[in-house]
């Protein structure tokens, strides 16, 4: 069967997008005008690496069984999708448009898989001891979330790392380290037979006879999505510093013994919430995978080219870890410190 999927964010969205057109499913990716005319004239291009192949392959949503097409927020009519994908930035969601797209999405009650790193407050209710209101203050604005039933949210750890290359046109994405998006569950156990079919259907795809990396991964656990948090706290927020950033992997390798512990810390927070051992990743995995990872993080480079607000899940995991009376100095300190510059890039574009 095949199934119609909107996805709002045409960056790090077209990944997921690109992989279920290569399933014969259609996709509509909202962003801004400009973009979705060139989308439309000229379609999308992933490039990315196949297992045992040194260059990337070049593949281009012209090609595939499935439609790829974009619009503008206030073009989608949610109500004609089966299912929603959330594929942009926490802080765009307050932006008007988007906003009262948002407000489409959950009055149409369609499924919402989220790709954010950032989750969505209705996932979050959906997590038994945790009071989302004292999560509220990590969000830019918690209030685009009020409308929707939690049931109908879920949240899919976005591990595969990708980028629009520099001097490249906005249709073109760049995938770096080629890992699998990994979903928790919904409640509705329809919708997450519809996950399960567009898990298989992604996997049975092959490029050339052979297989193409970045799978979407199912699992009847809510807490599998949660082991990014560690990744995130770990490497990702610890980029930013006091003056400038830092690759990924020399946050993490600077001081190997801090991040483990910092990664450690917040793997025992998920766990204290229900995360079941299994579901988390080693810390020697992932600082094997660091290794790789030569560029700052997103949002470093977000904060560096003048950012006023980022995704802030060092603050959910600090909200977190105070509820559970687990309060960690570490992470305290890299709270601070993205505090700090969020706060000089406020100050000047005051």
């Amino acid at each position: 069967m095949s199934f119609k999927v909107l996805i709002l964010g045409a960056s790090y969205g077209s990944l997921l997008g690109t992989k279920l057109a290569m399933a014969g499913h259609d996709v509509t990716l909202v962003c801004r005008s400009a973009t979705a005319a060139l989308i439309n004239g000229e379609g999308t291009e992933v490039r990315i690496a196949l297992k045992g192949e040194d260059t990337h392959r070049s593949i281009r949503s012209a090609d595939l069984p499935g439609r790829v097409d974009a619009c503008t927020p206030e073009d989608a009519n949610p109500a004609a999708y089966d299912l929603v994908a959330l594929a942009m930035q926490e802080p765009q969601y307050g932006a008007h448009a988007i906003r009262t797209l948002l407000i489409r999405i959950a009055e149409a009650k369609v499924p919402c898989l989220s790709i954010m790193n950032m989750p969505p407050l209705p996932f979050l209710k959906r997590l038994e001891g945790l009071d989302p209101a004292t999560l509220e203050e990590a969000y830019t604005n918690a209030r685009v979330w009020d409308r929707f039933e939690p049931g109908l949210v879920t949240l899919c750890s976005p591990d595969p790392q990708a980028f629009r290359p520099e001097g490249e046109k906005p249709n073109v994405l760049h995938v770096g380290l080629p890992t699998n998006f990994k979903a928790a569950a919904f409640e509705d156990p329809a919708h997450t037979a519809m996950l399960r079919e567009l898990e298989d259907d992604i996997a049975a795809v092959t490029l050339d006879g052979k297989d193409v990396p970045v799978k979407l991964r199912v699992s009847d656990s809510l807490f599998v999505p949660l082991a990014k948090w560690s990744m995130l706290l770990t490497g990702n927020y610890r980029c930013i510093l006091n003056e400038g950033a830092r690759p990924i992997r020399d946050a993490v390798h600077s001081d190997l013994e801090l991040s483990r512990s910092i990664y450690e810390h917040v793997d025992e927070i998920a766990r204290r919430l229900g995360a079941e051992t299994d579901a988390q990743v080693p810390f020697e995995k992932y600082a094997r995978a660091a290794e790789n990872l030569l560029k700052p993080s997103s949002a470093a480079r977000a904060i560096l080219a003048g950012a006023p607000n980022i995704e802030r899940v060092d603050r959910v995991v600090q909200a977190v870890g105070r509820q559970l009376r687990m309060e960690n100095a570490a992470v305290d300190e890299v709270v601070r410190t993205v505090d700090a510059a969020l706060a000089r890039n406020r100050a000047v574009a005051a």
